[in-house]
């Protein structure tokens, strides 16, 4: 099996959403990360979802765990308002790391090595020119796997 041949069509965001709106795509659609594109369909990054998550919160709690103790419970549950119309292009570092993708041709060990070393639980697959044409999932991947191995 190739990577075409077990990839699915997921929503996708661009840089240009509000972070919120990620975060609830993401959300709904039960997904392990998004998959940010550019405006010509390509990947531009893989998020996982502690990645998403991440965009979510805001930067001085991220950087000082002592001021998430100090803010009270009532307050703390409240954290996700402060986002405003953040987007997220906003909140990626200004040095994306490139894009978890792999060609549609690849094979499922492919996949799965790619997935371990980039600690990614979601893979874009492209085809030749780069474009976005569907996604694998470590949930899928382990499916087909096991599907395929037990004869």
């Amino acid at each position: 099996m190739q990577a075409r041949d077990i990839a699915v069509t997921l929503p996708t965001v661009t840089t240009r959403d509000p972070v919120a709106d990620a975060v609830r795509v993401m959300a709904v659609g039960r997904l392990p990360g998004l998959i940010v594109v550019d405006t010509a369909g390509r990947p531009s990054t893989v998020l996982p979802g502690t990645q998403v998550l991440r965009l979510a919160i805001p930067s001085p709690y991220q950087e000082d765990p002592a001021l998430c103790r100090a803010i009270d419970e009532a307050h703390a549950d409240l954290f996700w308002q402060e986002l405003g119309d953040r987007t997220v292009g906003d909140c990626l570092p200004r040095q994306r790391p490139k894009p978890v993708t792999i060609p549609q041709h690849a094979t499922l060990l492919e996949v799965a090595a790619l997935m371990a070393r980039q600690h990614s639980p979601l893979v874009a697959v492209v085809d030749a020119a780069g474009l976005l044409i569907g996604a694998i999932t470590l949930e899928r991947l382990l499916t087909c796997l096991a599907i395929s191995g037990s004869g």
